[in-house]
């Protein structure tokens, strides 16, 4: 029975429970608890179904509400108090027995309050926590507080202490029961407020999310069990932010786009109203928004199974736009992320690829550089997540102009090359689509940056043939590797084992030097010798010399450090001493003190080209096993994706290449044996390379190995005497390099094959013909005598001025050129006994018998005959190129000795330069290339230059083009060799590239072309000729080059022609192409009239001294010529005149438009609309047949005419009259390529005296050259250096060039706008593209330095210097051409 209780503050008896005594503020705290204890378990034992037991603790219910319960200081207290109200809550469910809304207010604070205690999973008190939130839980006792006003404090509140207290040593049970008292909460109630949304959103962020993992989990599981509730309350507040830009909203609206990511990661479905919002934001005016937007999508887009992209392509696609984006930052961001969706989304590769390829030539240096890094990442990851065309931009960034990019391109490839080609990771299919970066990769060493090549030679030795392989598996990828290389390919990786080794001899000289007595003069070697090194071999030459410097002090002061080196350079180094002596002397130059060290990166730099990485003497044996293998046929040639005759010819080539380079490692009883067997061989090229390896490594065959001497001696002289042409070259070479008794030797070839040359075998004579003319240049003063009586009896009386075979005057198919196996065997031995002249006069290197002068008079002769030298017409037009081509080369070789360069006379020199306007494409094309091979060496005389200035009137594009490089290559090579040679100052003349201007005009003035001195397109064709050469010269003003090429032009006034002094012609046409030459200097420059630096100096073989005593100023042009020069139009004519203009173009007979129908011009597929088509040959005839086929006809196209064939001998001045010009890129408008005489005019030609015959020099008339010349004439095609123009018409005056007249304004804008082009044009280098076309390594004019020598003030020399000196200079890059395929080969 329970005793009396004191009543409650509203009045009512409070009674407690049994046992239970009072509790009121009079009793202690332990007192106080242990009765709360027992309040307690009452209340947990009651449920809702005791309605007697509610009534009568109502009263006890009320009272644990008052102020002294909620505000009693201890937590024991509290506790109990809160577990007491939660059962009460439930016992009284769903009416709460407290009515006040503000005592429901505190008992809840108080009672979230309690629950902090959650937090200490060890506290003694936890269960009773536990059981707090357990029945807060299950009951939903929090849902009372939707009656309030101010509930949302409350929830505020709950939230925030739940998110609070949870941590990693909490149970399942607890973040459940946490979740079920939350999420009752927000799904119950009318809408979740901001700062109730907040209170979950907060631990999202990055930074709350570090700080506490469990908040981030439960917040995460809360907003997906309530996510159809919630997703309204999210949309406005991001609705808000975004869109209505209202940031006050919240504290987390800075945090907006963190959120977007992190609820997109919890549920999509969250955010489906507020992905259309960042579509908004995409197209934000605020780059640093749009930045931020598109971070944010590139994570939501790119997330592994993120379906966006497919389920809202509308912002997809937005997204995709912001590619473009203007801001740099916004673009960089979009690139990165094609890396993680290309790898995480294939399927969406499509939609990335267009994009990728526009940013792959994004301005931004780093944009392109993510680019690669995207495409590489995702192909390393896995190569069928790349497609071709993503590749091929990686591929196109090769050639860069920035080295970070070309770098990670390069590197790129090589690493892919390596895993899926040499590893062989994911098959062959993945092989074969990757197969092509080893040709590409070796390709980029055809560029000039240094950099580039020593990133080659890196990759070559990390990736394609990796050095830590051992030798055999080494050995067996380099051989199979260099038989699979495409052939550029292959020269490039000659071309870099060439450099390598030229290192290696550098620093083997520097050593040299070491070991000398100290010395003015040794000290100046060592220093050129360092100089070399550090310029060309090393990147950031600047440095790379002081860093030079530094190591050759470091080299004398070591010796230890000189012994490494020097084994590492010696021939007989093998790779794996070569890694130990690298390890030692990085070892000794590195400094621990300092992690970064420029110094030994450099010195690194020159070590890794010099050390013999992949080949040594065991790496040759090896190489010969596995081309025994392939000879035998159990080599794994077709698993390797190679036959076995590519592989033996490849190996053979590879050897060849290594037998310059590492010749001592060659040296073996086995390796010579197996040459031998390959010297039996049936391919002609394998025996031939045979040869070639013998000949650089067997000097110590005759000594060591006697048994091999035997054996090589016979089948040496019978390739000699019976084998291919090649092969007897490297036969007599082979046996002068390696025996000491090769007087004997080559006596034995010699006697027998001079006694059985016989004429009227041809095609036995080729061999024969090689053989002794290499004897005799190798041995001059044993068989120079003999061989005199061979040239004067049976080289030049039997073969060459016999004509034996009679064919058909126009050869098979009047073609031009033919293959070589349909060239007759005659002229093949005619062609092999010119170049047998030469080789005999070149060995002789003398004059004294006067046989060069002889020798030249028939190459001369040969060319003025064009080809057929008895005149008997015997001899195929294709023969005839071939002869031409021959003579013309020939020429071009006596040159290269100063001995014979003396005795060329102007003339003799002007035929020669006239090859380059040979009518026949190909012979243009070779002369041209011998042409640019020997200046680029620095052999042929300055002189020699000025023939490419003909190429202006070449009609094919492709030859301009290239004739134009050639012209780069050498003005660069000759102002690096003055700037890198001081001696070179003192050969001015016969060295600095503005020099070439006065061979030029004087080459010029006596072009047979110019016959009327007035005529304006002779005169056109002039200045075009000129500025061709020009062009190149004033691209830039280098000293003042300008004023100086002015003051030279002006000097050649004051002269006269050398080769004809007192012909007032001639020296009037002198005068004239000296006055074009003004005009074109003082258009084209600003500051030609500036003071000159120096008095040019004049060749005396061409210009006879300046007059003195008289001043030459006068303007031989006249005004109209001037006019239509300087401005391309006309004066204005008066009426009448324009009435009374004849009907033909000045120098042309009137000519009918011939209907389209019967039109025969091979129309170029890349020719340009409304320019004039390529002209015709150098002097075009009237005795065309009335069908005839072009030239080159692999396509032969018909040309009709209805002019008559004229066969007499008196009709030829008529010809000459009446030619057109050759080479000229001018001709008549479409429709007038085959022309149709009119009657009148027939009878007026043939009613006019003869004109007393001109004699011939050059290219005389040919019938044919109008139809040879019509096939290339296209009326679309573009007339050179990009510019655009109109041929008059036939039937109407002859109408003058035209371009623009020239405002001030205009003019100006003109002339910065062509100077950028042609600075573009000069930067531009031309790689190999994906079809394998034209190729050429031919780099721009270099920069000028800062400090260079005044070139100009430093010309001294007198007008008797010698200006043809022979410069012994070797080693520059050649250049380097792939066959065009024939489909886009373009002809005359």
């Amino acid at each position: 029975m329970a005793f009396p209780q004191p009543k409650s503050a509203d009045g009512k008896i409070i009674i407690y429970p049994p046992g239970v005594k009072e509790i009121t503020d009079k009793i202690s705290n332990d007192e106080l608890v242990k009765r709360l204890k027992m309040v307690v378990k009452t209340f947990m034992d009651m449920d809702q179904d005791s309605e007697d037991e509610k009534q009568q603790y109502l009263p006890l219910a009320l009272h644990l509400a008052s102020e002294f319960f909620l505000r009693n200081p201890n937590k024991d207290v509290r506790l109990l108090v809160a577990c007491c109200l939660a059962d009460i809550f439930r016992i009284y469910a769903p009416e709460a027995p407290y009515t006040s809304h503000d005592k429901l207010k505190d008992i809840f604070m108080f009672i979230t309050r309690q629950l902090k205690g959650l937090e200490d999973t060890k506290s003694p008190q936890f269960n009773r926590y536990f059981y707090l939130l357990e029945n807060l839980a299950w009951v939903k006792s929090y849902n009372i507080c939707f009656e309030l006003e101010d509930c949302n404090e409350i929830f505020i509140q709950l939230f925030r202490t739940l998110f609070s207290v949870i941590n990693n040593s909490h149970n399942q049970k607890v973040q459940m029961h946490m979740l079920d008292l939350m999420s009752s909460i927000i799904m119950e109630g009318d809408g979740v407020t901001q700062d109730l949304l907040d209170s979950i959103l907060i631990n999202l962020i990055p930074a709350h999310k570090n700080m506490n993992k469990q908040a981030y989990d439960l917040a995460k599981v809360l907003l997906k069990r309530t996510a159809q509730t919630i997703e309204p309350c999210i949309a406005s507040f991001f609705n808000q932010v975004l869109v209505l830009g209202k940031s006050s909203v919240s504290d987390l609206s800075e945090h907006v786009f963190d959120l977007i990511m992190e609820l997109f990661a919890i549920d999509p479905h969250l955010l489906l109203s507020v992905m259309p919002q960042l579509e908004f934001k995409l197209k934000s005016n605020d780059g640093e928004e749009r930045l931020a937007v598109v971070r944010l999508l590139a994570k939501l887009f790119g997330a592994k199974d993120s379906e966006l992209a497919t389920q809202n392509r509308p912002l997809w696609q937005c997204f995709l736009g912001r590619f473009n984006d203007i801001h740099v930052p916004v673009r960089l961001e979009c690139v990165k992320f094609a890396s993680h969706c290309l790898m995480n989304h294939p399927d969406l590769a499509k939609d990335l690829t267009e994009y990728l390829k526009v940013r792959s030539h994004d301005p931004e240096e780093a944009i392109r550089h993510d680019v690669i890094v995207t495409i590489i990442t995702a192909g390393k990851k896995d190569l069928s997540l790349v497609n071709d065309q993503l590749l091929g931009f990686v591929r196109e960034r090769t050639l860069d102009k920035r080295w970070r990019v070309r770098k990670e391109a390069m590197m790129g490839l090589a690493q892919l090359y390596k895993k899926y080609c040499l590893h062989a990771e994911a098959g062959k299919e993945a092989a074969q689509k990757v197969n092509w970066i080893k040709d590409k990769l070796l390709h980029i060493y055809y560029q000039n940056s240094i950099d580039d090549k020593l990133l080659v030679e890196k990759i070559f030795a990390q990736y394609l043939v990796p050095h830590n392989l051992e030798t055999e598996e080494r050995m067996k990828c380099l051989y199979y590797l260099y038989a699979s290389l495409d052939p550029n390919a292959v020269k490039a990786l000659n071309e870099m084992w060439k450099c390598q080794n030229m290192l290696r001899s550098h620093v083997r000289e520097l050593l040299d030097l070491h070991k000398q007595p100290a010395s003015e003069a040794n000290n100046t070697a060592m220093f050129a010798k360092l100089m070399a090194i550090a310029t060309e071999n090393l990147p950031d030459p600047g440095k790379a010399q002081d860093f030079m410097k530094k190591f050759n002090q470091v080299l004398g002061d070591d010796e230890r450090l000189r012994a490494q080196l020097e084994l590492l350079i010696s021939p007989a180094c093998s790779c794996k001493q070569a890694e130990v002596c690298v390890r030692e002397i990085t070892r000794k130059l590195a400094n621990p003190k300092q992690p970064t060290n420029p110094f030994l990166e450099m010195v690194k730099f020159l070590l890794e080209r010099i050390a013999p990485v992949h080949i040594d003497s065991e790496a040759i044996s090896s190489l010969v096993k596995l081309m025994n293998k392939s000879i035998e046929g159990t080599a794994d040639d077709e698993e390797e994706g190679v036959t076995p005759d590519s592989a033996i010819r490849a190996g053979l080539e590879l050897l060849k290449v290594l037998s310059f380079t590492h010749p001592t490692s060659f040296h073996s009883s086995e390796t010579y044996e197996s040459l031998l067997q390959c010297l039996k061989m049936e391919d002609d090229k394998v025996a031939e390379a045979a040869i070639q390896i013998f000949r650089n490594t067997g000097h110590k065959i005759e000594t060591d190995l006697l048994q091999i001497r035997s054996t090589l001696i016979p089948i040496l002289h019978q390739k000699a005497k019976r084998g291919t042409p090649r092969q007897a070259k490297q036969a007599v070479h082979c046996i002068h390099a390696i025996f000491t008794n090769k007087e004997v030797q080559l006596a034995q070839i010699f006697e027998p094959l001079s006694k059985s040359l016989n004429a009227d075998t041809p095609e036995q004579l080729i061999t024969p013909l090689v053989s002794l003319g290499h004897i005799a240049m190798l041995a001059p003063d044993q068989f120079a005598s003999p061989m005199k009586s061979v040239v004067a009896n049976f080289i030049v009386k039997d073969l060459l001025m016999n004509d034996r075979v009679c064919q058909f005057p126009g050869g098979k198919n009047g073609k031009l050129w033919t293959p070589n196996e349909e060239v007759s065997p005659e002229v093949l031995a005619k062609v092999q006994a010119i170049k047998l002249l030469v080789r005999w006069l070149l060995g002789m290197k003398n004059n004294q018998s006067k046989s060069a002068n002889s020798t030249l008079r028939l190459l001369s002769a040969m060319l003025v005959s064009e080809g057929d030298l008895t005149e008997q017409k015997k001899i195929s037009k294709s023969d005839m190129s071939r002869l031409r081509l021959a003579a013309g080369c020939a020429i071009l070789k006596l040159a290269q000795e100063p001995c014979y360069h003396e005795i060329i006379t102007p003339e003799q020199f002007q035929l020669c330069a006239l090859v380059i306007n040979d009518e026949c494409y190909q012979v243009r094309q070779i002369f041209a290339l011998k042409l640019h091979k020997a200046l680029g060496k620095l052999l042929l005389p300055l002189e020699y230059m000025a023939v490419f200035a003909l190429c202006a009137k070449d009609p094919v594009k492709e030859r301009r083009a290239h004739a134009r490089q050639c012209l780069l290559k050498n003005i660069s090579i000759r102002r690096e060799y003055i700037k890198q040679n001081p001696m070179a100052h003192e050969k001015l003349l016969s060295l600095l590239p503005e020099y070439v201007v006065p061979y030029t005009v004087h080459l010029l003035a006596h072009d047979p072309d110019f016959t009327k001195t007035q005529d304006i397109e002779q005169l056109r064709d002039i200045k075009e000729c000129l500025w061709f050469m020009l062009e190149v010269l004033m691209t830039k003003n280098e000293n003042n080059s300008h004023a100086f090429i002015r003051k030279m032009v002006e000097n050649i006034k004051q002269t006269k022609d050398a080769q004809a002094p007192d012909d007032g012609k001639m020296n009037e046409k002198l005068y004239i192409v000296c006055d074009v030459a003004l005009i074109v200097i003082t258009t084209k420059s600003t500051t030609y009239n500036l003071d000159s630096p120096k008095d040019p100096v004049l060749p005396t073989k061409f210009f006879t001294p300046p007059d003195k005593d008289s001043s030459n100023n006068k303007c031989y042009l006249s005004d109209e010529a001037k006019t239509l020069l300087l401005t391309g139009k006309p004066k204005p004519a008066t009426v009448l005149g324009a009435v009374n203009k004849p009907l033909s173009a000045a120098g042309r007979r009137p000519q009918d438009r011939t209907p389209v129908l019967e039109m025969g011009s091979n129309i170029s597929g890349n020719s340009e609309p409304s320019s004039p088509p390529p002209n015709r040959g150098r002097e075009q005839n009237s005795e065309a047949p009335e069908t005839e086929i072009s030239e080159n006809e692999e396509n032969p196209v018909i040309l009709l005419t209805v002019v008559p064939a004229k066969t007499e001998k008196k009709d030829e001045p008529v010809r000459n009259k009446t030619s057109t010009e050759r080479g000229k890129k001018r001709t008549a408008p479409a429709g007038s390529e085959n022309i149709q005489q009119i009657p009148e005019e027939r009878k007026s030609e043939e009613s006019t005296a003869p004109v007393p015959p001109k004699a011939r020099r050059g290219r005389p008339p040919k019938a044919v050259s109008e139809s040879n010349t019509a096939k290339n004439s296209d009326p679309n095609k573009a007339a050179g250096r990009g510019r655009k123009r109109v041929a008059a018409s036939q039937e109407g005056p002859a109408e003058p060039e035209t371009t623009n007249v020239k405002v001030p304004k205009q003019q100006e804008t003109n002339v910065k706008r062509a100077s950028a082009q042609r600075q573009m044009d000069l930067q531009r280098i031309q790689v190999l593209d994906s079809d394998g076309y034209s190729v050429m390594d031919l780099e721009s004019t270099p920069e000028s330095s800062a400090e260079e020598l005044d070139l100009f003030k430093s010309c001294e020399s007198s007008q008797n210097e010698v200006d043809n000196t022979k410069l012994a200079e070797r080693g520059f890059l050649k250049v380097r051409r792939k066959s065009m395929p024939k489909g886009r080969r373009q002809r005359l």
